[in-house]
């Protein structure tokens, strides 16, 4: 794998092949549509890892009323007394919806039993409990697909010193990110053992190779296209009507409704 990672994607092959996966996503959203499918798609993996870019290339054109990401904020002081599982289950889709989780029930086995946001017996009983959750939710006929992005360590520092040095993606680093960097090997050892007590035949884990971003993306598109039974789903007929003739409408003259200035024409 590591010889396979060495050469950088060319953006061009990148780009050609990113549109054939999105144009065969969208045949997936209608077949969803179309069969009533529920479909869920959990992203995780260390910061900087690539998760928020696949993501964005997996739902680029996708309809929003089908296809929505959830990327739930830290739990409310009533979330935090609520069985664990619970205010996941309010964002999983009903029938001819895809949901993509932006990480998700997996914040136990991860940041929270790093930095110790929860208490060993919680931690243990979310190994104990997510096995069976995922197993109700894949015989209640939900499509589940869980996906860890892999950054080696060198890797996600130089992705965080470019977020540092970048204004329009500074907003993506936290304290909490730049913490992860001297717990790499804790964070490890908690992806280890969430993998050992979740990889279950009825929800299996596969790992994304992502420290060439271009390549994640589209490994992890095509594996999740091919992972789908679907088909293409016969589009609805449409056609474009004549427009009828005029009634007599007259627009307001310009003057009476306020535009925004034409910033374009000054460049």
């Amino acid at each position: 794998m590591a010889d396979k990672q060495a050469a950088k994607l060319p953006r061009k092959a990148y780009e050609s092949e990113l549109l054939r996966l999105q144009t065969e996503l969208v045949k997936l959203q209608e077949w969803v549509r179309a069969e009533g499918a529920r479909l869920v798609v959990v992203f995780e993996g260390r910061d900087a890892a690539g998760k928020g870019g696949t993501i964005k290339r997996v739902a680029e054109h996708l309809n929003p009323r089908v296809a929505r990401i959830a990327a739930l904020p830290k739990p409310t002081e009533r979330e935090r007394t609520q069985w664990y599982f619970q205010r996941y289950v309010e964002h999983l889709p009903a029938a001819g919806e895809i949901v993509l989780f932006d990480r998700s029930w997996y914040n136990r086995a991860g940041v929270e039993r790093v930095m110790g946001f929860c208490s060993k017996e919680e931690y243990q009983l979310f190994l104990r409990q997510c096995p069976i959750f995922e197993r109700m939710l894949a015989e209640d006929g939900i499509l589940l697909r869980k996906y860890w992005f892999s950054v080696s360590d060198t890797e996600q520092q130089e992705r965080f010193r470019r977020r540092l040095e970048d204004p329009l993606r500074r907003w993506k680093l936290s304290p909490m990110d730049l913490e992860s960097i001297s717990r790499w090997e804790a964070y490890s050892r908690a992806k280890d053992a969430m993998m050992v007590h979740t990889d279950i035949t009825e929800a299996p884990w596969y790992v994304v190779e992502s420290d060439d971003k271009r390549r994640a993306r589209l490994n992890m598109i095509a594996h999740l296209l091919d992972s789908v039974p679907y088909h293409e789903a016969p589009p609805p007929v449409l056609e474009l009507p004549d427009r009828p003739p005029s009634t007599g409408y007259q627009r307001p003259p310009r003057d009476l409704q306020t535009y925004v200035p034409d910033h374009a024409a000054r460049l």
